[in-house]
């Protein structure tokens, strides 16, 4: 039996809108393909065994909640974390978890935390909040259906680098910035986005997305098929309501 396992980075600290349902959503996914399932809170201070996630989920937080898990985050998840990706696991991070990913991010009183430094893409806080629904076309990752649904909440202002692939464009809403189109990364086995809402649950076409490319490593090229008529017709929906509105 195939074990899969997600690492959750600080639970009690970055998990806002909604975001324990990727987690859910990955665990469930996999246990109704009859693989073994568990979940690993990955908390302050010092944990083992980061070499066995498959997927790890980074959610979001405020500027307070990612103060709190920075020297941490730095001194004691960066290392095995590094390691744990280079030899093939998964990354998914939402907003604060997102922001961290890359040099650095800038809060709107100037301070900056210089993040983990896996991504060449930086944040700067903005004076406008982005919120409300988002439609982005993933066609480049091909997917089917070749959008994704989420919600967003953020004044970061997110900046990729020239070499960095977006996650998608931006259909309706602001995504990274608000001014370039760009919302997310998809780099290798990271992703980073915006989405809240959750992301996965009403994406899970983007789910089975991450966990195959997370169990590659473990000799699984493909998932059996699921039955999700339900949450891909509720996908459309939101998605055809969305776009008719900027119409």
């Amino acid at each position: 039996m195939t074990t899969f396992t997600v690492g959750w980075l600080y639970p009690d600290l970055m998990n806002i809108y909604g975001d324990r349902g990727n987690i859910l959503t990955l665990v469930e996914r996999a246990r109704w393909r009859g693989f073994s399932a568990n979940v690993m809170e990955l908390g302050k201070g010092v944990h083992h065994g980061l070499e066995d996630v498959d997927v790890f989920f980074f959610g979001g937080g405020q500027d307070r909640e990612q103060a709190l898990v920075y020297d941490d985050l730095l001194e004691l998840k960066a290392e095995p974390l590094t390691r744990a990706l280079a030899g093939g696991a998964a990354l998914l991070a939402v907003c604060g978890g997102y922001q961290l990913l890359g040099h650095y991010y800038q809060t709107a009183q100037g301070e900056r935390f210089p993040g983990l430094g896996l991504l060449d893409l930086h944040t700067e806080a903005g004076a406008r909040r982005c919120i409300g629904n988002v439609v982005v076309d993933v066609s480049g990752l091909g997917l089917e259906p070749s959008t994704l649904i989420g919600f967003e909440n953020h004044s970061g202002r997110t900046f990729l680098g020239p070499q960095l692939t977006p996650l998608g464009r931006v259909m309706a809403g602001s995504g990274n910035n608000g001014e370039d189109g760009t919302e997310g990364v998809a780099a290798g086995n990271i992703f980073g986005t915006y989405l809240h809402g959750s992301l996965l649950p009403k994406n899970p076409h983007l789910a089975d997305h991450i966990t195959t490319a997370a169990l590659q490593r473990r000799g699984v090229r493909s998932l059996p098929v699921l039955d999700d008529a339900l949450e891909l017709e509720a996908h459309r929906r939101v998605r055809d309501r969305e776009l008719a509105g900027r119409r």
